[in-house]
């Protein structure tokens, strides 16, 4: 039994959200630059450039990259040799997003649904947990903004629509969305399971790296389809008109029962705000 104090896993998850909401990773990076050459529009080339000028003056002077940072996502894969000493799971989590909004001088986007009255430190988190085999704690944490989340939607297909009624269903969602996911996005689609299985799922998809297929050959070429379609749509960076609306799909299936065909869609602004650890 391998032994995980709660203070290491509060610092971790302090310096993740704030990496994550500071930093632009290296993969979105390369991938908004390459898109530059991809895009058609010169307008859209120009947004493109102003996204990375943004992300390097986010990282020179240590501000967020976007003045939405986020609820807090976290995903926890508990290893089932480990012990977590000092104190409770979900606590030390929760402090260590109290310290990252409060320290990293990040927006505190949690408030109550009907009074609109903010809960002051971004808390609670949301936390997803799976245990697994093994003696480690892997750590990945996404700062979900509002304007991409609104654009997310599960939906009971019948099993009739098929692979064309789901590529009709994410379609119908980024066309929605329009500007407000600020494009270029990355759309995860989760599809099977049951109704909170596909919401999962399609979160779990956006924690895919950018740029890598999914192993189940038609679910690659699925991803490839519907990130070509949605290219089509004209919406481009911004909202602003071009070629590159989203940067990458990403799929993650599930069995499902015979009578239904569950999907699910969430997108991500072009920060694709993740970050992992292992302890």
């Amino acid at each position: 039994m391998r032994e995980i104090h709660i203070n290491d896993i509060i610092s971790m998850i302090e310096h993740l959200f704030i990496d994550a909401n500071v930093n632009l990773s290296e993969n979105m990076y390369d991938m908004i630059k390459s898109a530059i050459d991809r895009e058609e529009s010169p307008v859209g080339k120009e947004v493109l450039r102003e996204l990375l000028k943004n992300a390097d003056l986010a990282r020179e002077e240590k501000m967020p990259i976007c003045q939405d940072t986020g609820l807090a996502v976290t995903f926890l894969e508990i290893g089932q040799d480990v012990h977590i000493a000092g104190g409770d799971l979900t606590g030390a989590v929760s402090e260590g997003v109290r310290r990252a909004y409060l320290n990293g001088f990040l927006r505190k986007s949690c408030c109550h649904p009907f009074t609109r009255k903010n809960t002051g430190d971004n808390t609670p988190p949301i936390i997803h947990t799976k245990i697994v085999p093994g003696d480690r704690l892997k750590i990945t944490v996404l700062p979900k903004g509002g304007g991409s989340e609104n654009y997310g939607e599960v939906r009971m297909l019948t099993p009739s629509q098929g692979r064309e009624g789901v590529k009709a269903f994410v379609l119908e969602m980024v066309r929605r969305g329009g500007p407000n996911p600020c494009p270029p996005i990355i759309v995860g689609v989760g599809i099977g399971g049951n109704f909170e299985t596909s919401a999962l799922l399609s979160k779990e998809a956006l924690m895919v790296p950018a740029g890598e297929r999914n192993a189940d050959d038609d679910m690659a070429a699925l991803e490839l389809e519907m990130l070509e379609e949605i290219n089509r749509t004209g919406i481009g960076p911004q909202g602003y008109g071009g070629s590159v609306t989203a940067l990458d799909v990403h799929v993650k299936m599930a069995p499902c029962h015979l009578a239904s065909l569950p999907v699910a869609v969430n997108i991500q602004c072009h920060a694709h705000r993740i970050r992992e650890a292992v302890l």
